[in-house]
C-alpha cells in the first residue's frame, strides 16, 4: 500500500509543525525521498483532504505519479494544512499516527 514508511510521514508532520525547524530542512528532507515515496506522500495528502477516498488509494497514487510536474516539496509546502492532511490520510488508511509518533519520539 504505502510506499513510504509511516515513520517518515510522522517525521514530516513533526517538521511541518515544529516552529524551530526551518522550511529549508523540511524541503530538503522531502526532496531527498525517492519517487515512490514522494508519490505516496502526495496521494496520502489527497486522501487526507478528501480529494480521494481511502478505497481509491491506487488511483490517487497513479495520479500523483502521472501529475508530478512540480517538485513535491514545493507542492506540499504550498498547502497550508498539508501536515493535517497527512495525519488525516494516515488515519483514513488505518495507520495510527499516534503509534508511529510514540516510536518516533
Amino acid at each position: 500500500m504505502l510506499e513510504i514508511s509511516p515513520r517518515k510521514v510522522v517525521h514530516i508532520i513533526f517538521q511541518a509543525r515544529e516552529q524551530s525547524v526551518g522550511e529549508a530542512e523540511l524541503r530538503a528532507f522531502i526532496a531527498g525521498l525517492n519517487e515512490d515515496e514522494k508519490a505516496s506522500l502526495v496521494a496520502l495528502t489527497w486522501i487526507g483532504r478528501e480529494t480521494y477516498d481511502p478505497e481509491d488509494w491506487e488511483e490517487a497514487l497513479a495520479t500523483a505519479r502521472a501529475e508530478a510536474i512540480t517538485p513535491t516539496e514545493d507542492y506540499l509546502l504550498g498547502m497550508p494544512l498539508f501536515s493535517d492532511y497527512l495525519e488525516d490520510g494516515m488515519e483514513k488508511l488505518g495507520i495510527s499516527p499516534t503509534d508511529e509518533e510514540e516510536e518516533f519520539l
